[in-house]
């Protein structure tokens, strides 16, 4: 059985083909499935019942089961969604007076292992399907109430949940195309954003195959402290990715390069560093997106103190870039920046969860 929801526009448009049914009947699938939220193919009432009935026999619209459904205090959403073998992974709404934005997973734990990340200590198990990344935003409008029409609850939508979106990128941009045909979600480009650890050759296929907005995790100014931070930085260090960054704006809906940085208290904070960000992105149009660190348990790291942002911050400012601190949303469920962690049967076979000391860090 064919599940549905694993394919995009060409390749529906292609599965219906092989079935014998013209080009029409995906799109009318399509906005069924997508933009109306319906999985019965009896309630696609405009479909010729012959087809129906084939498509009962050979396909499916099947979303990953959503396993709990969290709501904080500030009105963020936590939805931790089944993806099978004992997996599960975490979807994140959280609604603004301006946008309702769905922060979304895109694997089954993460093997980048970055030191200040709660999902990379999970290990990693696989990539998700397609399904399982569209999915999570079908299942959200669901909750949300958002089906039956064109009511829009989500505006926007981040992968910067679970994994290294662009370390499953076939997978990825099948369901970043969902998100933007008008027949599915009708999403903007601008309004989808991709955040990357710096796979620097797979962001050259983004921009040449589906660009949307971009965001680096970036969090040092400097590839000593960065190669401890995020370690994908040893293959491709700081140089190769802000080339990649000024080459990935040739063809990007936006004209900056969003750079997310992790406020480590004595790590990454100091204005001395502030100023060597400066130098490193002084070619690449950018903002900032400043992100205090959001505790979890077994952390060697500490919040940067609300002083420290905000002198950082005013160095960034007054040398003309756009910076903005995030605000902590959801940490009373486990939903902030960093603490998506869901439930991950480690393959990846590594020495777990080791602590890099403070003092290896800060040399």
């Amino acid at each position: 059985m064919q599940n549905l929801l694993d394919l995009d526009a060409a390749a529906l448009t292609a599965w219906f083909a092989e079935q014998g049914e013209k080009p029409f009947r995906a799109k009318q699938v399509l906005r069924w499935m997508h933009r109306s939220g319906v999985a019965d193919f009896d309630a696609m009432t405009d479909i010729a019942k012959s087809l129906r009935e084939k498509l009962r026999t050979r396909a499916v619209v099947l979303p990953p089961t959503v396993v709990s459904d969290k709501l904080s205090d500030d009105g963020t959403r936590k939805f931790l969604i089944d993806v099978g073998n004992g997996n599960a992974v975490e979807t994140v709404f959280i609604p603004e007076d301006d946008r309702g934005t769905l922060c979304i997973s895109t694997q089954a734990g993460c093997a980048l292992d970055c030191a200040f990340c709660s999902t990379g200590k999970q290990g990693f198990n696989r990539n998700l399907t397609v399904a399982e990344i569209i999915g999570q935003l079908w299942q959200a409008n669901q909750a949300l109430g958002a089906v039956h029409g064109d009511e829009r609850v989500i505006s926007n939508v981040v992968m910067m949940g679970m994994g290294e979106p662009l370390a499953n990128f076939d997978n990825t941009v099948a369901a970043l195309r969902l998100m933007l045909d008008d027949h599915a979600y009708g999403l903007s480009r601008r309004r989808v954003t991709v955040s990357t650890s710096g796979l620097v050759p797979v962001m050259d296929r983004l921009r040449d195959e589906c660009p949307v907005a971009l965001a680096v995790s970036l969090h040092a100014p400097n590839d000593a402290l960065r190669d401890q931070l995020v370690p994908i930085n040893q293959k491709y260090p700081l140089k190769l990715l802000m080339a990649a960054c000024q080459r990935y704006l040739e063809k990007a809906p936006r004209d900056f390069i969003t750079f997310e940085y992790t406020m480590m208290d004595g790590i990454n904070d100091s204005e001395a560093q502030a100023r060597e960000l400066l130098a490193l992105v002084r070619h690449v149009p950018c903002k900032f997106n400043l992100i205090p660190f959001n505790p979890f348990p077994g952390s060697p790291f500490r919040r940067s103190s609300a002083e420290r942002v905000r002198r950082f911050g005013e160095i960034l400012i007054q040398a003309g870039i756009v910076t903005t601190t995030r605000k902590t949303r959801g940490d009373d469920i486990d939903a902030a920046c960093g603490q998506l962690a869901g439930q991950v049967q480690d393959k990846t076979r590594r020495t777990a969860g080791r602590v890099i000391p403070l003092q290896e860090i800060r040399t």
